[in-house]
């Protein structure tokens, strides 16, 4: 049985608007920039998917192998881009703790691991078999990650002189980007994806 299915309804929601608007972030930007959005679509569109509810979908047991293959392909691209830092690691790491995810969460994974399966998604205590050092390890990552993000979204302050929000807008001569090129935005969707990754990896 599941517990509470408010977590996975709330996760999926939220995971599910975090892969809409890194798609659209894939129209604009450098070449870099839609590469990177691409993979944050995929993370976001999987996360959304893997936290539906039971009491919704019931995913057949040869799911968790798809998800496995899907992200283990995504990790190897992140890898081949990896060199260049940046985002392309943080990428690296999400693939692979999709992949490890799925593999815990499929049948037989708590068996193995001495658990008990019971379903998948947020809410379903004690539903997965995870290697606790491996969580533990991921758990820590993505708390720090988390307050790096969050303190780079916090806006500096104006220097003297200038009004806040730059002059941008229709009194500074200077137009406000388009909101699949906002980079606060774009921030906000990693931080919102760490912080979903966070709450899955506690139910392992």
């Amino acid at each position: 049985m599941h517990g509470p299915a408010l977590s996975g309804w709330l996760l999926m929601a939220l995971c599910g608007a975090t892969g809409a608007y890194c798609l659209l972030r894939t129209r604009s930007g450098t070449e870099r920039e839609r590469r990177a959005a691409r993979a944050e679509a995929l993370m976001g569109f999987g996360m959304a998917a893997m936290a539906v509810p039971a009491a919704l979908l019931t995913l057949p047991d040869w799911m968790w192998v798809v998800y496995a293959v899907v992200f283990g392909g995504a990790a190897l691209h992140a890898v081949v881009y990896a060199r260049g830092g940046g985002h392309h690691l943080h990428h690296l790491v999400g693939s692979l703790a999709m992949v490890y995810m799925s593999l815990a969460m499929a049948p037989g994974a708590a068996h193995a691991t001495g658990g008990g399966h019971a379903g998948h998604g947020p809410g379903a205590a004690g539903s997965a078999g995870g290697i606790p050092m491996l969580t533990t390890a991921l758990l820590v990552y993505y708390a720090l990650y988390f307050l790096r993000s969050a303190g780079r979204l916090i806006p500096a302050p104006a220097p003297v002189g200038v009004p806040a929000g730059g002059g941008t807008g229709g009194h500074g001569g200077m137009t406000a980007p388009p909101w699949g090129a906002r980079p606060e935005l774009a921030l906000a969707c990693r931080l919102t994806m760490g912080i979903a990754m966070f709450a899955m990896l506690l139910t392992l």
